[in-house]
């Protein structure tokens, strides 16, 4: 053989002026609005485990994990290579990686332990996990939300619980007792229907107490493999709800058969299934005919999540933007020192701390504590959900053109975020659904209504333009009932002014002054960076990077 010389020595040219990239750093440390909010929200005890989690997923490995799990989505294996059906969904060893990092800190299992902040600390961990892949927290969201739908059956709950809420991953596929802990996966729409579940016609047949035998097909079922799954089904009392298992009591496998995997725009790492229930075995929850409500305890919860993820993949989106601008030197200088680029770059920033303080806010009053807190905990998980999922995919394509044709290419972290950006504003309720529940909810539960007013009238007087912009959301709320074909601005008003109230109490002066003169009474524009002059924009780019780097900004 020849011997050719390496091509690196090839004089062609030097690379210069690239950005390093943001690895080996503390998700948590590195976020003052998640500390603040952690401490204020009532998870201050929580503060070492969520410290460690984010020294933990911040490592260049833990990056890399969420990089592979995408470049390896799952693959459906229809049969073994005898011709027997065994309907399994194989993931890349990453994804199973980062389903470990997550369950076994518990992220699942703190919202039931009843201590106070328990879903604050939840909401933290999952904001910080989502920020290296996003598409695990689906399975580990659900797995955690089930439990509010099986404590409505006594022996469902008894045997389920203790495998639900341990705090190990354990991918096996083999019955749930065998096992060191299980994931609970779910399976609602069909074609037909979609987000109208009401239309579903999977069948459900009584075969005494509470055991059915369920047929039909389902055309979203999330994560899969899971070990059981919550899914609706026409009983003969009405659509109801319903626990399968993957493999039945006698140790063989409930006939759950996985037709296809769906090719999705993004949540790759995840996989989503088009399914077949061909005489499955399942127990009722709650009574027949009450499907919908019975389900419901769970979505609120979910609902939470949804919006908490994306929170999360705002901060993300934002911290890769401002690390970008702070090394990358454009027209004879930094880009963060551009003041164009400046305006931008804190538009992001306010809007994934706004982001953050609602959630964690709703959060707080998932944990309970009075009756305000739990009607609060109804209205701002719609509000929340409806908001910030609408917010985050322009949010994070701006995020993306801060890094020009490198934020465009696969290779680097906000392509895949852009991608993933929709699903969870369709996941648990597209917006016009979210909208009108809200509408619904304040219409009906008076104290749902006292509650929202009592958060936004909390920061009343402490700006001027504010209470202008409460004065136009008291006239929104005086006629609910004609109120449909304009719900989505109602919705958006409410959201824009919770975020308001809470930053006016509880954030940095310039940032709650520059979220107020961006998106009030009529400061709301089109594109992210049409901030009025005047706002102290370094100290706000602080908030997403170290102060040295962004020193000269």
């Amino acid at each position: 053989m020849i011997a050719q010389d390496p091509i690196s020595d090839l004089p062609t040219h030097q690379v210069t002026n690239q950005v390093p990239p943001l690895i080996d750093y503390n998700l948590f440390t590195e976020d003052p609005g998640l500390q603040e909010a952690l401490r204020r929200e009532g998870a201050g005890w929580a503060e070492e485990a969520v410290h460690a989690f984010g020294a933990a997923i911040g490592t260049a490995d833990s990056i890399a994990l969420g990089e592979a799990a995408n470049r390896h989505p799952p693959q459906l294996h229809s049969f073994d290579r005898f011709g027997q059906r065994i309907d399994f969904v194989e993931y890349h060893p990453a994804y199973h990686a980062l389903m470990a990092h997550g369950l076994e800190a518990g992220i699942h299992s703190l919202p039931a332990s009843g201590r106070p902040g328990a879903f604050v600390a939840h909401a933290a961990l999952e904001y910080m996990l989502t920020q290296i892949e996003p598409g695990v927290c689906c399975p580990i969201t659900m797995t955690g939300a089930s439990l509010a739908v099986l404590r409505q059956n006594e022996s469902l709950h008894r045997e389920w619980a203790p495998l639900i809420l341990a705090n190990a991953y354990d991918p096996a596929a083999k019955p749930a007792p065998a096992k060191r802990g299980a994931t609970i996966g779910m399976a609602m729409t069909e074609k037909q229907g979609g987000s109208d579940v009401r239309a579903n016609t999977t069948q459900a047949r009584p075969l005494g107490g509470d055991h059915y035998e369920l047929t039909g097909h389902k055309w979203f079922c999330s994560a899969p493999m899971s070990d059981g799954f919550l899914t609706l089904a026409q009983a003969p009392g009405g659509l109801t709800c319903f626990f399968t298992a993957r493999w039945r009591p006698d140790g063989k496998r409930n006939p759950i058969l996985i037709q296809r995997l769906k090719d999705k725009l993004g949540n790759r790492s995840n996989a989503s299934a088009e399914i077949d229930y061909a005489g499955a075995l399942a127990w009722r929850i709650g009574e027949e005919g009450r499907g919908v409500a019975t389900i419901m305890a769970m979505v609120n919860q979910t609902r939470l999540d949804a919006a908490l993820v994306c929170a999360g993949m705002m901060r993300h989106c934002a911290v890769e933007a401002v690390h970008h601008a702070a090394h990358r030197k454009a027209f004879g200088k930094r880009l963060i020192e551009q003041p164009l680029m400046q305006a931008v770059l804190a538009d992001l920033v306010i809007e994934a701390e706004a982001a953050t303080a609602l959630v964690m806010r709703v959060a707080r009053a998932f944990d309970g504590g009075s009756p305000e807190e739990t009607a609060f905990a109804r209205i701002g998980a719609a509000i929340a959900k409806f908001w910030v999922t609408k917010r985050l995919p322009n949010h994070s394509y701006e995020a993306l053109e801060c890094l020009g044709g490198n934020g465009f290419v696969e290779e680097g972290p906000l392509a895949r975020f852009y991608r993933e950006a929709p699903v969870n504003a369709i996941w648990e309720g597209s917006g016009n659904v979210n909208a009108l529940d809200v509408l619904r909810a304040l219409a009906r539960e008076c104290a749902t209504l006292d509650a929202l007013r009592a958060e936004l009238e909390a920061s009343r007087g402490l700006d001027r333009d504010y209470d202008r912009f409460l004065a136009s959301i008291e006239a929104g709320l005086q006629d609910l009932a004609a109120a449909e074909a304009t719900a989505r601005r109602l919705v958006e008003d409410l959201a824009l002014g919770l975020q308001a109230s809470l930053l006016l109490r509880h954030a940095p002066a310039e940032v709650a002054e520059a979220f107020v003169a961006g998106r009030l009474n009529g400061g709301m524009r089109g594109c992210y960076g049409a901030l009025p002059a005047g706002l102290k924009l370094g100290s706000i780019l602080a908030r997403a990077g170290s102060a040295d780097v962004l020193s000269a900004s």
